[in-house]
Protein backbone atom coordinates (compact mmCIF):
# COMPACT_ATOMS: atom_id res chain seq x y z
CA UNK A 1 0.00 0.00 0.00
CA UNK A 2 3.23 2.44 1.08
CA UNK A 3 4.61 1.37 -2.49
CA UNK A 4 1.84 2.26 -4.32
CA UNK A 5 0.83 5.57 -2.86
CA UNK A 6 4.94 6.22 -3.52
CA UNK A 7 4.30 5.26 -7.52
CA UNK A 8 1.39 7.57 -7.00
CA UNK A 9 3.71 10.65 -6.84
CA UNK A 10 4.74 9.86 -10.41
CA UNK A 11 1.51 9.23 -12.11
CA UNK A 12 0.38 12.20 -14.30
CA UNK A 13 -3.45 11.05 -15.43
CA UNK A 14 -5.87 13.41 -13.93
CA UNK A 15 -8.17 11.79 -11.11
CA UNK A 16 -11.40 13.87 -13.37
CA UNK A 17 -12.16 14.80 -16.62
CA UNK A 18 -10.23 16.74 -19.57
CA UNK A 19 -12.01 19.52 -20.69
CA UNK A 20 -10.70 21.49 -24.31
CA UNK A 21 -7.84 23.00 -24.41
CA UNK A 22 -5.85 20.66 -21.73
CA UNK A 23 -8.79 22.47 -18.93
CA UNK A 24 -8.82 20.60 -15.63
CA UNK A 25 -9.18 20.89 -12.23
CA UNK A 26 -6.42 22.82 -10.44
CA UNK A 27 -5.90 20.30 -8.15
CA UNK A 28 -5.20 17.87 -11.48
CA UNK A 29 -2.37 20.65 -12.35
CA UNK A 30 -0.68 20.36 -9.30
CA UNK A 31 -0.88 16.94 -9.23
CA UNK A 32 0.48 16.40 -12.47
CA UNK A 33 3.01 19.63 -11.80
CA UNK A 34 4.23 17.16 -8.86
CA UNK A 35 4.39 14.09 -10.54
CA UNK A 36 6.94 15.61 -13.48
CA UNK A 37 9.08 17.16 -11.27
CA UNK A 38 9.32 13.53 -9.35
CA UNK A 39 10.06 12.64 -12.34
CA UNK A 40 12.73 15.02 -13.29
CA UNK A 41 14.47 14.70 -9.90
CA UNK A 42 14.20 10.85 -10.05
CA UNK A 43 16.27 11.07 -13.76
CA UNK A 44 18.99 13.70 -12.31
CA UNK A 45 19.41 11.55 -9.15
CA UNK A 46 19.85 8.59 -11.94
CA UNK A 47 22.34 10.39 -14.07
CA UNK A 48 24.15 11.38 -10.96
CA UNK A 49 24.81 8.34 -9.66
CA UNK A 50 25.98 6.92 -13.27
CA UNK A 51 28.39 9.01 -13.19
CA UNK A 52 29.67 8.75 -9.92
CA UNK A 53 31.40 5.22 -12.03
CA UNK A 54 32.47 7.45 -15.30
CA UNK A 55 34.36 10.15 -12.94
CA UNK A 56 37.87 9.24 -13.94
CA UNK A 57 36.57 10.08 -17.69
CA UNK A 58 34.95 13.16 -17.15
CA UNK A 59 37.60 14.46 -14.97
CA UNK A 60 39.86 14.16 -18.26
CA UNK A 61 37.19 15.85 -20.00
CA UNK A 62 37.39 19.08 -17.87
CA UNK A 63 41.01 19.16 -17.14
CA UNK A 64 41.85 17.89 -21.44
CA UNK A 65 41.97 21.61 -22.44
CA UNK A 66 44.08 22.94 -19.34
CA UNK A 67 46.55 20.35 -20.28
CA UNK A 68 46.52 20.93 -23.76
CA UNK A 69 47.26 24.39 -22.69
CA UNK A 70 49.69 23.68 -20.69
CA UNK A 71 51.76 21.25 -23.77
CA UNK A 72 51.69 24.45 -25.43
CA UNK A 73 53.50 26.65 -22.70
CA UNK A 74 56.95 27.34 -22.71
CA UNK A 75 59.55 25.96 -20.41
CA UNK A 76 59.68 28.97 -18.61
CA UNK A 77 56.02 28.72 -17.39
CA UNK A 78 54.62 26.69 -14.59
CA UNK A 79 50.79 25.86 -14.38
CA UNK A 80 49.45 23.90 -11.91
CA UNK A 81 45.62 22.67 -10.83
CA UNK A 82 45.38 22.34 -6.91
CA UNK A 83 42.64 21.28 -4.49
CA UNK A 84 42.13 23.20 -1.44
CA UNK A 85 41.24 21.90 1.47
CA UNK A 86 40.85 18.54 3.02
CA UNK A 87 37.22 17.49 1.81
CA UNK A 88 38.35 19.48 -1.58
CA UNK A 89 38.47 16.46 -3.69
CA UNK A 90 35.26 15.06 -2.37
CA UNK A 91 33.57 18.20 -3.03
CA UNK A 92 35.25 18.38 -6.68
CA UNK A 93 33.43 14.57 -7.35
CA UNK A 94 30.00 15.94 -6.27
CA UNK A 95 29.77 18.59 -8.06
CA UNK A 96 31.34 17.46 -10.96
CA UNK A 97 28.98 14.70 -10.75
CA UNK A 98 25.87 16.70 -10.36
CA UNK A 99 26.29 19.31 -13.34
CA UNK A 100 27.08 15.88 -15.02
CA UNK A 101 23.54 14.93 -13.73
CA UNK A 102 22.26 17.55 -14.79
CA UNK A 103 23.61 17.47 -18.51
CA UNK A 104 22.46 13.58 -18.95
CA UNK A 105 18.93 13.86 -17.46
CA UNK A 106 18.20 16.89 -19.75
CA UNK A 107 16.36 15.18 -22.20
CA UNK A 108 14.16 13.70 -19.74
CA UNK A 109 13.52 17.18 -17.67
CA UNK A 110 13.04 19.35 -20.68
CA UNK A 111 10.69 16.88 -22.37
CA UNK A 112 8.51 16.67 -18.92
CA UNK A 113 8.44 20.97 -18.60
CA UNK A 114 7.37 20.81 -22.13
CA UNK A 115 4.50 17.78 -21.60
CA UNK A 116 3.00 19.98 -18.61
CA UNK A 117 2.94 23.20 -21.13
CA UNK A 118 1.58 21.31 -24.23
CA UNK A 119 -1.89 20.55 -23.82
CA UNK A 120 -2.24 24.11 -22.68
CA UNK A 121 -0.74 25.42 -26.57
CA UNK A 122 -3.15 25.52 -29.51
CA UNK A 123 -2.03 23.58 -32.81
CA UNK A 124 -0.18 26.62 -34.44
CA UNK A 125 1.42 26.97 -31.16
CA UNK A 126 2.77 23.56 -30.65
CA UNK A 127 4.42 23.48 -34.27
CA UNK A 128 6.69 26.06 -33.00
CA UNK A 129 7.67 24.76 -29.71
CA UNK A 130 8.70 21.61 -31.63
CA UNK A 131 10.50 23.58 -34.16
CA UNK A 132 12.03 25.72 -31.17
CA UNK A 133 13.31 22.24 -29.79
CA UNK A 134 14.24 20.75 -33.28
CA UNK A 135 16.71 23.76 -33.40
CA UNK A 136 17.90 25.10 -30.73
CA UNK A 137 18.99 21.91 -28.89
CA UNK A 138 21.37 21.37 -31.62
CA UNK A 139 22.60 24.96 -32.02
CA UNK A 140 23.13 25.10 -27.84
CA UNK A 141 25.46 22.06 -28.30
CA UNK A 142 27.37 23.35 -31.25
CA UNK A 143 28.42 26.19 -29.34
CA UNK A 144 29.37 24.21 -26.64
CA UNK A 145 31.46 21.71 -28.73
CA UNK A 146 33.22 25.09 -30.33
CA UNK A 147 33.74 26.55 -27.08
CA UNK A 148 35.55 23.70 -25.88
CA UNK A 149 37.70 23.66 -28.62
CA UNK A 150 38.90 26.98 -28.75
CA UNK A 151 39.53 26.76 -24.92
CA UNK A 152 43.50 25.49 -24.88
CA UNK A 153 44.42 28.40 -27.10
CA UNK A 154 42.32 30.95 -25.00
CA UNK A 155 44.15 29.09 -21.50
CA UNK A 156 47.41 29.33 -23.28
CA UNK A 157 47.45 32.80 -23.97
CA UNK A 158 45.73 33.43 -20.21
CA UNK A 159 48.30 31.54 -18.77
CA UNK A 160 51.56 32.86 -20.55
CA UNK A 161 50.71 36.25 -19.12
CA UNK A 162 51.94 34.93 -15.59
CA UNK A 163 56.06 36.47 -14.90
CA UNK A 164 59.05 34.07 -15.41
CA UNK A 165 59.33 34.27 -11.78
CA UNK A 166 56.54 33.40 -10.33
CA UNK A 167 53.96 29.55 -10.76
CA UNK A 168 50.66 30.00 -12.03
CA UNK A 169 48.52 27.98 -9.45
CA UNK A 170 44.64 27.52 -10.35
CA UNK A 171 42.09 26.35 -7.89
CA UNK A 172 39.93 23.59 -9.27
CA UNK A 173 36.68 25.24 -8.15
CA UNK A 174 37.37 28.07 -10.00
CA UNK A 175 38.58 26.73 -12.71
CA UNK A 176 35.74 24.55 -13.45
CA UNK A 177 33.78 27.67 -12.71
CA UNK A 178 35.56 29.17 -16.07
CA UNK A 179 35.55 26.65 -18.12
CA UNK A 180 31.14 26.39 -17.04
CA UNK A 181 30.61 30.33 -18.27
CA UNK A 182 32.86 29.58 -21.21
CA UNK A 183 30.81 26.87 -22.51
CA UNK A 184 27.86 28.40 -21.51
CA UNK A 185 28.74 31.33 -23.31
CA UNK A 186 29.37 30.06 -26.95
CA UNK A 187 26.56 27.89 -26.17
CA UNK A 188 23.75 30.93 -25.71
CA UNK A 189 25.76 32.81 -28.24
CA UNK A 190 24.78 30.67 -31.37
CA UNK A 191 20.89 31.13 -29.79
CA UNK A 192 20.86 34.64 -30.38
CA UNK A 193 20.53 34.64 -34.98
CA UNK A 194 17.87 32.01 -33.92
CA UNK A 195 15.90 34.34 -31.64
CA UNK A 196 15.92 36.99 -33.99
CA UNK A 197 14.34 35.02 -36.31
CA UNK A 198 11.34 33.91 -34.04
CA UNK A 199 11.08 37.46 -33.36
CA UNK A 200 10.98 38.64 -37.15
CA UNK A 201 8.31 35.41 -37.00
CA UNK A 202 6.22 37.26 -34.39
CA UNK A 203 6.41 40.49 -36.05
CA UNK A 204 8.70 42.40 -33.84
CA UNK A 205 11.35 43.17 -36.46
CA UNK A 206 11.82 43.15 -40.37
CA UNK A 207 14.20 41.77 -42.32
CA UNK A 208 14.41 45.37 -44.12
CA UNK A 209 15.43 46.41 -40.43
CA UNK A 210 18.23 43.70 -39.95
CA UNK A 211 19.77 44.75 -43.27
CA UNK A 212 19.62 48.70 -42.65
CA UNK A 213 21.01 48.06 -38.65
CA UNK A 214 23.58 45.00 -40.71
CA UNK A 215 26.58 47.57 -39.65
CA UNK A 216 25.74 47.43 -36.14
CA UNK A 217 25.15 44.10 -36.07
CA UNK A 218 28.71 43.20 -37.36
CA UNK A 219 30.52 45.72 -35.28
CA UNK A 220 28.28 44.74 -32.01
CA UNK A 221 28.75 40.75 -33.03
CA UNK A 222 33.09 41.50 -32.83
CA UNK A 223 32.76 43.64 -29.87
CA UNK A 224 30.58 40.58 -28.06
CA UNK A 225 32.95 38.21 -29.04
CA UNK A 226 36.05 40.18 -27.50
CA UNK A 227 34.93 40.28 -24.71
CA UNK A 228 32.89 37.32 -24.02
CA UNK A 229 35.96 34.71 -25.05
CA UNK A 230 38.67 34.75 -22.24
CA UNK A 231 41.78 35.24 -23.95
CA UNK A 232 43.16 38.70 -25.81
CA UNK A 233 43.61 36.85 -29.06
CA UNK A 234 42.27 37.07 -32.05
CA UNK A 235 41.99 33.58 -32.77
CA UNK A 236 39.22 32.59 -30.32
CA UNK A 237 37.32 35.73 -31.08
CA UNK A 238 36.91 34.94 -34.88
CA UNK A 239 36.06 31.27 -33.97
CA UNK A 240 32.93 32.91 -31.74
CA UNK A 241 32.33 35.99 -33.87
CA UNK A 242 32.48 33.90 -37.57
CA UNK A 243 29.67 31.83 -36.63
CA UNK A 244 27.81 34.27 -35.08
CA UNK A 245 27.45 36.39 -38.29
CA UNK A 246 26.50 33.50 -40.85
CA UNK A 247 24.20 32.98 -38.79
CA UNK A 248 23.02 36.39 -38.69
CA UNK A 249 23.03 35.96 -42.57
CA UNK A 250 20.69 33.43 -42.44
CA UNK A 251 18.43 34.37 -40.30
CA UNK A 252 18.37 38.01 -42.26
CA UNK A 253 17.85 35.68 -45.85
CA UNK A 254 14.92 34.04 -43.68
CA UNK A 255 13.48 36.97 -41.93
CA UNK A 256 13.30 38.78 -45.73
CA UNK A 257 11.51 35.36 -47.04
CA UNK A 258 9.31 35.14 -44.17
CA UNK A 259 8.35 39.13 -44.74
CA UNK A 260 7.98 38.77 -48.51
CA UNK A 261 5.59 35.84 -47.94
CA UNK A 262 3.48 37.92 -45.50
CA UNK A 263 3.08 40.46 -47.55
CA UNK A 264 1.62 38.44 -50.07
CA UNK A 265 -0.58 36.92 -48.11
CA UNK A 266 -1.97 40.46 -46.86
CA UNK A 267 -2.17 41.49 -50.74
CA UNK A 268 -4.09 38.75 -51.66
CA UNK A 269 -6.55 39.40 -48.70
CA UNK A 270 -7.32 43.15 -50.07
CA UNK A 271 -11.05 43.75 -51.56
CA UNK A 272 -10.95 46.40 -55.23
CA UNK A 273 -13.13 48.93 -55.02
CA UNK A 274 -16.05 47.50 -56.88
CA UNK A 275 -16.30 44.46 -55.58
CA UNK A 276 -18.39 43.35 -52.81
CA UNK A 277 -17.05 42.51 -49.61
CA UNK A 278 -18.15 38.78 -48.45
CA UNK A 279 -19.57 40.74 -44.77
Amino acid sequence: MAFGGFLDLFRVRPSGPVGDGGRMALTDHFRELRARLMRSVLALLVATIASFFFYDQLLEIVTGPYNQARDMLDSKTTSVIYVSGVGGGLMIQLKLCAVSGVVISSPVWLYQIWAFVLPGLHRNERRWTILFVAIAGPLFAAGVALGYYVLPKGLQVLISFTPADMQNLNDFNDFFSFITRMLLVFGLALEIPFFVILLNLAGVVSGRALARYRPWIILGTFVFAAVATPSTDPISMLFLAVPMLALFVVSEIIARLVDRRRAGRDTSQQWADDEASPL
